[in-house]
């Protein structure tokens, strides 16, 4: 697969990770992404792709794209033979300023891009990327479109400022001391986060401290569990497996059989790191 990436200009730096470009064959049909502290926008520019927001949701098809904010649960995608799109790999706060519903609608609840931009503006964005010439152009339309539809959003000062103590900490922060620390009640600040995010400020921490944990596993080498779990600050090995089983549906060690899995028959492909093999 083609991947191309690049970091915004400000201030869309501080709203995104990086806009990106995939083109070619996905390493598996389906693939499962467990949470992590991020939201997601794609335009497709190829085959309708399928997303499945949970096991006790049906499958969702999607031909013009779709965004995703801050998941709580493990999403299972299932690619065309031959995928082509762009995208923007948000921060957790960065979609608030581009939609016209707070977050919280749109918890584990992925819509099209159509639903949040309307029509005829995704119509003619797709016709321009699909014009462009190349992935450095595609880019730079997409960053332009994102420029121009960036919005003042009450509240995002506050949520971006708590939201870079947590990921600092790695998650590893007191949730009650954010809400002193930052000067307003701690139901001012649950009610932004939902707002902005979809999220508490809770849920963001085990979100980060989970993504830190699995960052940190080389799944190449043996495994220490109970050092792993003690190092994140969890309460126990327990305390540990649950919350894996929580965000991906696997014990840790299932985990690490299936992320071996991929490295073992797709070395140094552009989505290793999280997508895992979903069939």
């Amino acid at each position: 697969m083609e991947y191309v990436s690049r970091v915004p200009r400000p201030p869309l730096d501080g709203l995104i990770d990086d806009l990106y470009y995939l083109e070619g064959a996905p390493p598996y049909a389906r693939l499962t992404l467990p949470p992590m502290p991020a939201a997601l926008l794609i335009v497709n520019l190829g085959a309708p792709f399928r997303i499945r927001a949970g096991t006790d949701i049906e499958t969702a098809q999607y031909a013009d794209g779709c965004v995703v904010t801050m998941p709580t649960r493990a999403f299972e995608f299932g690619y065309p033979p031959g995928t082509r799109s762009v995208g923007v790999h948000f921060k957790p706060w960065g979609p608030a300023p581009f939609l016209p519903m707070p977050a919280a609608e749109l918890c584990d609840r992925p819509v099209t891009v159509e639903q949040v931009w309307g029509r005829p503006a995704v119509a003619e964005l797709r016709d321009r990327l699909a014009t462009a010439d190349g992935p450095h152009e595609m880019l730079t339309l997409l960053e332009e479109e994102l420029m121009r539809r960036l919005c003042e959003t009450a509240g995002l000062g506050l949520v971006r400022h708590t939201s870079g103590v947590i990921a600092a900490a790695g998650g590893a922060v007191a949730i009650g001391g954010l809400s002193v620390a930052a000067g307003v009640s701690s139901t001012h600040l649950a009610q932004r986060f939902k707002e902005l995010i979809g999220v508490t400020p809770k849920r963001l921490a085990r979100t980060y401290r989970f993504a830190a944990t699995v960052f940190a596993i080389d799944p190449a080498g043996p495994i220490d569990w109970g050092d792993l779990a003690g190092g994140a600050g969890y309460f126990d090995q327990a305390h540990f497996g649950h919350e894996f089983r929580a965000f991906t549906g696997l014990t840790p060690t299932r985990y690490v059989e299936v992320r071996r899995r991929f490295l073992r028959e797709h070395p140094g492909h552009v989505m290793d790191g999280w997508p895992l093999p979903a069939d």
